[in-house]
């Protein structure tokens, strides 16, 4: 007798949760962020940031550093990552980041064909970087034959739902600045670090000394809309020309900021954060003991990276989407996000029980 099609099989797990598992992307937004929308739009602004929004913007995310730090909105968090790191970069010289980055794997090569810079993937342990990996790549220093190391670049949160210590950070840091370079974190998931680890901004990343960041919105209640922060105001002389030349200045600039300064208010952020990290945790928690599926990553933000019966994915991905992260370790990716509810997460669990 044939087996069910994917799709037959699909239809006996029961309802789909009524959110995506597939990437905190998948989420609408947060009410306080469309509200600020509603409340930005009545009326004229000067454009190009030459608005109300955009001071108060600036001004929440100086105080949330509590230092001068200069900040440049952006439409989104691959801009914002091409436009931060052209702003340090020449083309001979190279970035230095763990092979699971976004800039390496999920950014088309827009850093590498924007900054004319060398984008170098250094290996990765649970998606983080370990500085002493990065020893053959400094001795390229001074080499005329090799592109110069300026750049290292890490995620936080990692691209595997991993979260750098202020100690990690640090390291890194300390590394960089002898050796003469520059520290970029592409935060676009940065309020679910902070809400994991307890820490603020200024203790995370601005005491152990990174230069600059993509602080990501869009991941936790914005429509759209990033911000890049050069902690070290030094390196931004050129920043806001780079800024307009890769296409991130938004003309009607009020509307990304009102979203920054809804989601810093009140701390916002950190609750919409927070939330999606609890619900990865639940999520966790259910799977434990569903035979088949395998838990060996560590969960610290709001990504799960379990491994699964081949035979179950198909079916699991064609009942509610989600993408697969490592087919030949038969391993996928479930994100949570704000807006996941614990009722999502026990259809989910029991879909996953049943296909597997």
């Amino acid at each position: 007798m044939a087996s069910a099609a994917p799709d037959e099989r699909a239809a006996e797990l029961g309802p789909p949760p009524r959110t995506s598992f597939a990437s905190d992307n998948a989420a609408g937004v947060s009410p306080e962020v469309m509200a600020a929308l509603v409340e930005a739009n009545d009326g004229p602004a000067l454009a190009y940031g030459e608005d109300p929004w955009s001071a108060a913007a600036t001004d929440a995310i100086r105080e949330l550093f509590g230092a001068p730090v200069e900040v440049l909105l952006c439409w989104g968090g691959t801009g914002a990552n091409v436009a931060g790191l052209a702003s340090v970069l020449h083309p001979w010289q190279a970035v230095l980041t763990p092979d699971t980055a976004h800039i390496v794997v999920d950014e088309c090569g827009a850093p590498a064909r924007f900054t004319g810079a060398t984008v170098v993937p250094v290996p990765h342990v649970d998606g983080k970087l370990v500085p002493d990996a990065l020893g053959p790549w400094l001795e390229w220093s001074g080499a005329v034959h090799h592109p110069q190391p300026r750049v290292i670049s890490i995620s936080q949160c990692t691209e595997m739902g991993t979260v750098y210590s202020a100690e990690e950070i640090a390291a890194i840091c300390d590394l960089a600045h002898r050796h003469g370079l520059v520290v970029h974190v592409d935060g676009a998931r940065i309020a679910n670090a902070v809400a994991a680890s307890g820490a603020d901004v200024r203790s995370m990343l601005l005491e152990p000394g990174v230069d600059l960041m993509t602080f990501g919105f869009t991941k936790n209640g914005a429509m759209y809309g990033e911000a890049l922060v050069h902690l070290d105001p030094e390196l931004a002389a050129n920043a806001r020309f780079v800024h307009k030349q890769a296409a991130q200045l938004p003309s009607k600039a009020r509307y990304v900021a009102a979203q920054v300064t809804a989601l810093l208010t009140d701390d916002l952020w950190l609750r919409n954060a927070s939330r999606a990290n609890e619900m990865a945790a639940l999520l966790t928690e259910r799977l434990r003991d569903i035979d088949g599926v395998v838990l060996d990553v560590p969960v610290e933000s709001n990504a799960v990276f379990p491994r699964l019966p081949d035979s179950s994915i198909e079916v699991l991905r064609e009942w509610t989407f989600f993408w697969p992260w490592d087919p030949a370790e038969s391993r996928v990716r479930w994100m949570t996000s704000f807006a996941t509810t614990e009722d999502d997460v026990e259809r989910f669990v029991a879909g996953v029980r049943r296909a597997v």
